[in-house]
C-alpha cells in the first residue's frame, strides 16, 4: 500500500495538551487503557471463534507489555483480532479521536477533577498522556490481510503505511516524553499493571512472567466454589488479614449486570481505618476502590469486589447519584447483604451471638445511617448484657416489662459502657434486680438514639447518669432522714469543693454509696457523639455530685469532721471516675494514710 498522510478534522485546539494537563495526576491510567484495548482485541476473536466466524487457530490468546529504557519505548502487544488499514481510520482517526475529544469538551472546565470518577471512553489516545510520538503496527485476523502501520506525534497529523507483521494482532509503541519517563521503570510498570490488569480476562504477561488472575472467583458460578476459595481469594486481595467472619457471592444480571463477593471483617473499634476495602471493576478491570456514591455508606465497612459495566464512570458524582442503575445496584447490595445476616441468624443463633462483636458495629452503622436497612435488621439486632445474655429488640422489651418500666409507661434499658469504671453502678442495679446492658461500641451512643426513635417506648440511660430512682422513675416518693436545716449544712459544706457542679441531695438506700458522680444522659451522648463524629467536646465538663442522705456518714458530715470528711468523700467519687489526678490525687494519698494512722 502507499503511505497516506492526513489531517484529524476537529475543531477543540491543541487537544493532547489539554489531555495531558487535564489527567496530570491519573496519567499512569494509560496503561490501564491499552492493556485493555490489548484484551478487549483478543477476546473479540474468540467470540468471532465462538461464533464460527474466524476458523484459524487461537493459539494462548495473551498480552505483552515490555519496555526499552534506551530506546524509551513501552510497548503494548496482542494476537488479537487486529485491524487493516481502512479499521484503523475508523477506529483510530474517528472512532477513537472523537471519544477524546468528546471527553475534553466536556471536562475541561471542570475545576473540581475528584467529580470524574474513571476515564473510559479516553481510550486508545490516553497514550498521549506520557508519549511524544505514538505507533501502531497491526494486522487483521482476515485471511489476506496486509499489516499497516500508523504513526502521529501528537498533533493532528498521521500517516499511514505498509508495515512488516507475521502474525495477527496489534503492537502500539509508545515513545515517552521526556517528563514522562518516571514510566520505563521495571518497578513501576509491574505496580501499575496489578493494581489495574491483576484480574483481566486475558493474560497479562510482562517479563516474562503472568502478573494477572484470568478467573478470579465472582466470574465463577457459587456452585464451582468452597469456602477454601473464598478465603484463598480473600487472601489475595487482602494478603495480612484476618480471616474474615463470612460472605456473600453477588450474581445478578437483570435488570442490571452485577457480580463480586463482599466479605465481613473482623471489624474492630477503629472502624474508620478499614474503609475504601471494596475494589470496583467493569468487566474485570480495576476502577477504583472509593465507592461510596455506588455502596451504602455503612456497606464500606465490608470487603471485596464488585464488577458491573453497568455503572457509569465518566460522569459526575452528582449524576452518578441520580443514576438509575447505580440506584438499584445499592438497594440490591443492601438487600442481600440483609437476607445473609438474616440466614445466618435464623441457622445458628450461637454462631451469631459469638461473632457480634464485629457484626453488631457493621449492624449498628447500618441502622444509624439507613431506615430501610433497620426493618430488615430488627430481627436480628442483639443487645448483651453484663451476664453475657443476647437478646433481640423484641424479646429485650419484654425481660424489662417485669421490673423496668417507669410511671410513664417507658421500658427502662439501664447500659454501661465501661465495666471497671461503672461497677458499683452495676452493683447497685443489680441489687434491685435490675439488668445492665454492656453497650461500649464507638457507635452506641448514635445507636441509642436511633433505637428511642424507632422502638415505641424504650428509653435507654446509663447506669450512671442518674440515682437509679430516678433513672426508673416508678413514681414512688423516699424521704430523706436529713431535716431541711440538716440538708443545709450538706449543701454548705460540699458545694465548695465542686465548683459549678450541681449538689443533689437524695433519698436513697442506707446500704448505697454515700457519695457519688453522675452525668446527665444528655451530657453522656453528646461526649460520646463528639467523639465518634471526630469533633472536640466544646461543652465544659459538668457533674452532678450525688449525696445520699439517708447514708450514716453524711450524718457525721453535718454534726462532726464537716470539710475534711466531705472533701475525703467528693475526692473518692472522682477518683472513682477516673476524675482525679495530679496534685489533687497526691493530696488525697497523703491524706488517706493520714486517716489510717
Amino acid at each position: 500500500m502507499t503511505t497516506e498522510k492526513g489531517t484529524i478534522s476537529i475543531n477543540t485546539e491543541n487537544i493532547f495538551p489539554i489531555i495531558k494537563k487535564f489527567l496530570y495526576s491519573d496519567h499512569e491510567i494509560f496503561l490501564r487503557e491499552l492493556v485493555s484495548n490489548a484484551v478487549d482485541a483478543t477476546q473479540k476473536l474468540q467470540k468471532l471463534s465462538s461464533l464460527g466466524q474466524f476458523n484459524g487457530e487461537l493459539g494462548e490468546l495473551k498480552v505483552k507489555v515490555s519496555f526499552d529504557k534506551d530506546k524509551k519505548t513501552i510497548t503494548i502487544s496482542d494476537n488479537g483480532i487486529g485491524m487493516t488499514a481502512e479499521e484503523v481510520k475508523k477506529y483510530i482517526n474517528q472512532i477513537a479521536f472523537s471519544g477524546a475529544k468528546e471527553f475534553v469538551e466536556k471536562y475541561q472546565q471542570t475545576t473540581d477533577k475528584s467529580t470524574i470518577i474513571g476515564q473510559f471512553g479516553l481510550g486508545f489516545y490516553s497514550a498521549f498522556m506520557v508519549a511524544k510520538e505514538v505507533e501502531i503496527i497491526t494486522k487483521s485476523f482476515q485471511e489476506g490481510a496486509e499489516a499497516v502501520r500508523w504513526f502521529s506525534d501528537g498533533s493532528t497529523e498521521f500517516e499511514i503505511s505498509a508495515a512488516e507483521r507475521a502474525e495477527r494482532g496489534t503492537d502500539v509503541i509508545l515513545h515517552i516524553a521526556e517528563d514522562s519517563e518516571e514510566f520505563l521503570d521495571e518497578y513501576k510498570l509491574e505496580q501499575i499493571l496489578s493494581k489495574y490488569g491483576k484480574f483481566l480476562p486475558t493474560t497479562i504477561e510482562f517479563k516474562e512472567k503472568t502478573i494477572n488472575n484470568p478467573n478470579p472467583i465472582w466470574v465463577k458460578a457459587p456452585s464451582e466454589l468452597k469456602d477454601e476459595d473464598y478465603l484463598a481469594f480473600y487472601k489475595e486481595l487482602y494478603p495480612y488479614s484476618e480471616d474474615p467472619l463470612f460472605w456473600i457471592h453477588l450474581n445478578v444480571d437483570y435488570p442490571f449486570n452485577l457480580t463480586g463477593v463482599l466479605y465481613f471483617p473482623k471489624i474492630k473499634q477503629d472502624f474508620q481505618l478499614n474503609r475504601e476495602k471494596i475494589q470496583l471493576f467493569s468487566k474485570q478491570v480495576f476502577i477504583t476502590d472509593d465507592v461510596k456514591d455506588i455502596v451504602p455508606e455503612f456497606l464500606q465497612l465490608l470487603h471485596g469486589v464488585i464488577d458491573s459495566p453497568d455503572i457509569p464512570l465518566n460522569v459526575s458524582r452528582s449524576y452518578l447519584q441520580a443514576d438509575g442503575n447505580v440506584k438499584r445496584i445499592n438497594t440490591y447490595i443492601t438487600k442481600k447483604v440483609g437476607e445473609k445476616l438474616a440466614e445466618l441468624f435464623r441457622d445458628n443463633r450461637k454462631a451469631f451471638e459469638e461473632k457480634w462483636e464485629s457484626i453488631g458495629l457493621f449492624v449498628k452503622y447500618g441502622i444509624i445511617s439507613d431506615d430501610k436497612f433497620y426493618e430488615r435488621a430488627k430481627e436480628f439486632i442483639l443487645l448483651k448484657n453484663t451476664k453475657n445474655e443476647y437478646f433481640t429488640i423484641d424479646e429485650y422489651k419484654t425481660k424489662l416489662e417485669s421490673n423496668q418500666v417507669d410511671k410513664d409507661g417507658n421500658a427502662i434499658a439501664l447500659y454501661c459502657n465501661d465495666l471497671n469504671k461503672e461497677d458499683a453502678y452495676i452493683e447497685g442495679a443489680l441489687k434491685r434486680e435490675y439488668d445492665v446492658l454492656i453497650l461500649d461500641d464507638v457507635l452506641d451512643a448514635h445507636f441509642l438514639n436511633a433505637l428511642e426513635m424507632k422502638v415505641e417506648k424504650l428509653r435507654f440511660k446509663r447506669v450512671d447518669s442518674e440515682p437509679l430512682e430516678k433513672i426508673i422513675d416508678k413514681g414512688i416518693k423516699a424521704e430523706v432522714v436529713l431535716s431541711e436545716d440538716e440538708k443545709k449544712k450538706v449543701e454548705e459544706v460540699f458545694k465548695p469543693l465542686i465548683g459549678n457542679n450541681i449538689v443533689q441531695i437524695e433519698a436513697l438506700p442506707v446500704d448505697d454509696l454515700p457519695v457519688s458522680i453522675v452525668q446527665t444522659e444528655f451530657m453522656r451522648r453528646y461526649t460520646d457523639m463528639s467523639k465518634v463524629n471526630g469533633q472536640a467536646n466544646m461543652m465544659p465538663l459538668m457533674y452532678n455530685l450525688v449525696v445520699n442522705g439517708n447514708h450514716p456518714i453524711i450524718q457525721k458530715v453535718v454534726t462532726e469532721e464537716g470539710a475534711d470528711l466531705a472533701k475525703q468523700l467528693v475526692d473518692l467519687a472522682l477518683l472513682s471516675q477516673g476524675m482525679l489526678s495530679g496534685k489533687d490525687l497526691t493530696q488525697f494519698i497523703h491524706r488517706s494514710i493520714e486517716r489510717l494512722k
